[in-house]
């Protein structure tokens, strides 16, 4: 008996009470642990699935040609009107110099027409008086006539004084009828140039919106921030030949807020809402806290976007957790959120909202 208490030594005693007391030590924490997660599943939603997004967007030219300077370079800030870059634009200037001298030629016929449209009309009034007096001539013969007839009737007069008579009402006649036509010839003259006026016109209008849009295209040489901004890939260089429409650059708007797209498995939305606040952790600053708020669910699945989106009537159905993004407007100042980048992964943790 003695032998067999002398089997454990005081030094199999004291590993034995380190090693129950580690076990007890990591069976504490294990049980903290796990209260500690199941209580965070109960109360909280997490995951891991989530971005950080904000607006950007891509530099385009409006016109097309050489670049003569670059005033800008990768990662750069620019503040809002700086200049960004400069198209040659003398093909533009030339341009806009045939356009306004065009106008100009039109402004000048105009003033031409407006000056024979006066002199035709003071022409026309010249014409319209021959008018009364081969009226008064007319109604003169018609009497000559009339008398000339009673008396030939009356064997007071001769055939031939009555043809005479007859001749000369005919001669009233086509005086009057001449002038007449002469009048409304002039008056037409007058008509057709106010038509060619219209005409001018409507060339001015067209010659005015062209000088305008070539003013335009002189502008669209001179490309400028549309606000502070930070510029993100640089596409270009000085001398390069751009096309109207072509991507110049990237920039990303430090005037905008930032927010998060967190995609939480369908089985985790039940109980969110808008306006509910959230906690955001990035994978690059671990311990630091932001606070966001919940500012809109997606009204689709994240699948459901996809260019190929999947159909479950093909039969080959296997069942997969969709994932519903949830858009977060992170609420710290805009100072304390500038660290955060664009496309940068985070967690985010939301309350559970009961019912």
């Amino acid at each position: 008996m003695t032998a067999k208490k002398n089997k454990y030594t005081v030094t199999d005693q004291h590993i034995t009470k380190v090693t129950a007391t580690a076990a007890g030590i990591v069976a504490a924490a294990l049980l903290v642990w796990g209260v500690i997660t199941i209580w965070n599943l109960y109360h909280y939603e997490e995951t891991n699935d989530a971005q950080v997004q904000e607006y950007i967007n891509p530099v385009i030219s409006r016109a097309g040609g050489f670049i003569v300077t670059v005033n800008f370079e990768e990662n750069q800030l620019i503040k809002k009107g700086d200049t960004l870059l400069v198209i040659d634009n003398r093909e533009y200037k030339i341009q806009q110099e045939q356009t306004s001298s065009a106008l100009l030629n039109a402004e000048a016929q105009l003033k031409v027409l407006q000056s024979n449209k006066h002199t035709l009309g003071q022409v026309a009034l010249v014409s319209e008086a021959p008018i009364a007096a081969a009226k008064a001539k007319l109604l003169k013969q018609q009497q000559d006539f009339e008398r000339c007839t009673a008396l030939y009737e009356a064997e007071s007069a001769t055939r031939q004084q009555l043809e005479n008579a007859r001749a000369n009402l005919d001669v009233a006649l086509s005086d009057y009828e001449a002038a007449k036509h002469n009048y409304s010839a002039s008056l037409s003259k007058v008509e057709d140039v106010k038509t060619q006026q219209e005409v001018i016109l409507a060339e001015i209008k067209r010659l005015r919106a062209l000088t305008e849009r070539s003013k335009l295209d002189v502008t669209y040489t001179v490309i400028t921030a549309p606000y502070n901004c930070r510029i993100g890939r640089r596409t270009i260089e000085k001398g390069q030949m751009i096309d109207a429409g072509q991507v110049l650059a990237y920039i990303v708007n430090n005037e905008s807020d930032k927010w998060v797209i967190a995609n939480y498995k369908e089985t985790q939305i039940a109980n969110m809402y808008i306006g509910e606040p959230a906690e955001i952790e990035a994978d690059a600053f671990p311990g630091v806290k932001f606070k966001g708020q919940i500012i809109s669910l997606s009204p689709a699945t994240g699948s459901s976007f996809s260019i190929s989106p999947p159909d479950n009537a093909t039969g080959n159905y296997v069942k997969i957790v969709q994932r519903v993004p949830v858009r977060i407007k992170l609420t710290d100042a805009r100072i304390n959120t500038a660290r955060l980048l664009a496309g940068m992964n985070v967690n985010v943790v939301i309350k559970k909202a009961r019912q």
